[in-house]
C-alpha cells in the first residue's frame, strides 16, 4: 500500500511503537481519511514529534466499558487503525488541523512507560490490511446501497449517487463505515471486522438495526 510518499508493503516498514491518540467516536479504517482538530498540548506536541518522525499516529478509542488507569486515563481497547499524517495546517490560535491516511488496523501489544506527555505502544500491525481489495469481491453492494438510502430517507438526508456508483467496494464500505453516525461501540465493531464482506455485513446489520428503532419510538405530537 502506498500512502502520499510511503509505501508500506512488510512488518519492516512500520514501528515497533508509535504514538496513540486516544478519542471516543473516532473511526479510522485503511484507505480512508480522517481529518483532526488539534488543540490539547501534549497532543500538539505529538504531532511536532511525529512531523519529524514517522509521521504515523495510532488512532484507538478508551475502552467501551470506561475502565481507567491508576493515573485517571482511559485504557485503551486493544485494536486501533495506523494513519499517516498526510495534511497539515497551523491555526493563528495555536491549533493544528491535521488529516491521516489510514495504512492499516493494529493491535496493541502493551504500553510504553515514557516521559512523553502523549501515550505511546508496542503494537503489531495487522498486514492483511495492505491488500486493500481482500474480501471486496464478497460485499453484496447492492444490499448495502440498500440500507445506506434507507437510513439517508429516514434521515431527510441526500447523498453525492454519482460519486457513490464510482466507488470501488473497498472504498465504498470504508467510507460508509467512517462517515456512519454511529457510538462508539458500533464504530469498534466496524474497525474489528475481519474483512470488508464481514464490515459491510456489520455495517447493514447496524443500520437495519437502527431504523427499526427509530421506527419502533412514539412520534411527539404537537399539543
Amino acid at each position: 500500500m502506498r500512502v502520499g510518499n510511503a509505501q508500506y508493503l512488510s512488518a519492516r516498514d512500520f514501528p515497533e511503537h508509535l504514538p496513540v491518540f486516544p478519542l471516543a467516536g473516532a473511526l479510522l479504517l485503511p484507505g480512508g481519511r480522517l481529518p483532526l482538530n488539534i488543540f490539547e498540548p501534549r497532543y500538539l506536541q505529538m504531532v511536532d514529534d511525529v512531523i519529524a518522525g514517522k509521521r504515523l499516529i495510532g488512532m484507538v478509542q478508551p475502552r467501551l466499558d470506561d475502565a481507567k488507569r491508576a493515573d485517571g486515563e482511559p485504557e485503551l481497547c486493544s485494536v486501533g487503525c495506523l494513519g499517516r499524517l498526510t495534511s497539515f495546517a497551523e491555526t493563528g490560535d495555536g491549533r493544528y488541523l491535521i488529516s491521516l491516511m489510514g495504512v492499516c488496523r493494529f493491535r496493541i501489544e502493551s504500553e510504553m512507560h515514557v516521559r512523553t506527555p502523549y501515550r505511546q505502544c508496542h503494537i503489531l500491525p495487522f498486514l492483511g490490511d495492505l491488500d486493500t481489495e481482500a474480501g471486496a469481491g464478497g460485499v453484496d453492494r447492492t444490499a448495502l446501497l440498500k440500507a445506506f438510502r434507507a437510513y439517508l430517507d429516514a434521515n431527510e438526508l441526500e447523498a453525492d449517487w454519482e460519486s457513490v456508483s464510482r466507488a470501488d467496494n473497498a472504498t465504498l464500505v470504508n467510507a460508509l463505515s467512517m462517515m456512519a453516525p454511529y457510538g462508539p461501540a458500533e464504530k469498534q465493531a466496524l474497525l474489528e471486522a475481519s474483512d470488508l464482506k464481514t464490515r459491510a455485513e456489520t455495517l447493514i446489520a447496524i443500520t437495519e438495526m437502527a431504523l427499526a428503532r427509530d421506527s419502533n419510538e412514539p412520534k411527539s405530537r404537537l399539543q
